[in-house]
């Protein structure tokens, strides 16, 4: 049983620098049962993550050789791993950053262990949910009728769920994963205003409310891409002091 339980355990790659941090994530993972493997520096932590290509990465920012925001560019460049940024800092740029270059989340630290096992779960299981999605994908094709379900069409916007395409007037967009979640589950909605704490509980997978302020970078970088005019949106509308809603019209 063990061995099974071994041989299909996922793999995380902690990268610190700090030899403390790593010896406590990797006991607290282990415990977890998944698979640990470790990298000090931001060199060490490419080639390691390119090699062994593991299932989530989570990645400090300040590293010695190479920082963890160039890391985490050259790894999305060539892998689709979940990375959860880890940041002794608390200003905004540093967590921007670290997303639009393709970070999954963050963390600030000192973080509690019990809340970033509980993110990189959450990390694990929307990677699971997508694979799995993509393995019943010609079953679902089969049925015409069910593919037709699977079309979401809000004005301007149109979702394919099966192909996890989005196009904003017939043009297709290049969304993230998480940026098509977003999109997804407001899209769905229409007119509907829906709470930042809602989403990161609905699409990023949080059990608790985490920081808001990832799903407001999230739809920035996503108007950026749908809107013609991001200072005066037509599409995914700010309802001030509240949260989100996909405009109908």
């Amino acid at each position: 049983m063990e061995e099974e339980i071994e041989k299909d355990a996922k793999t995380i790659l902690i990268v610190d620098d700090e030899a403390p941090i790593r010896d406590i994530l990797v006991y607290n993972l282990e415990k977890e049962g998944y698979k640990t493997i470790e990298a000090s520096d931001g060199v060490t932590a490419v080639n390691v993550a390119l090699e062994q290509n593991p299932d989530l990465i989570l990645l400090d920012i300040m590293l010695p050789k190479l920082d963890g925001l160039s890391v985490c560019k050259r790894i999305k460049n060539s892998l689709n791993v979940p990375i959860l940024m880890l940041t002794a800092k608390d200003g905004e740029i540093d967590k921007i950053l670290g997303l639009e270059l393709g970070a999954d989340d963050y963390i600030t630290k000192p973080f509690s262990v019990r809340e970033l096992v509980a993110r990189v779960k959450a990390n694990l299981r929307k990677v699971e949910a997508v694979s799995n999605n993509n393995n019943n994908k010609v079953e679902q094709q089969v049925n015409e009728e069910k593919k037709k379900e699977s079309k979401i069409i809000v004005g301007e916007l149109a979702l394919d769920l099966d192909k996890f395409e989005v196009k904003v007037r017939g043009k297709v967009i290049d969304l993230t994963l998480r940026e098509f979640e977003v999109l997804k589950f407001l899209a769905s909605q229409p007119e509907q205003v829906v709470t930042r704490e809602t989403l990161l509980e609905k699409v990023w997978g949080y059990e608790y409310y985490g920081d808001i302020r990832t799903v407001d970078v999230t739809v920035r970088r996503i108007r950026e891409k749908i809107e013609q005019d991001t200072s005066i949106p037509k599409i995914l509308i700010t309802k001030r002091g509240v949260g989100y809603y996909i405009a109908a019209q």
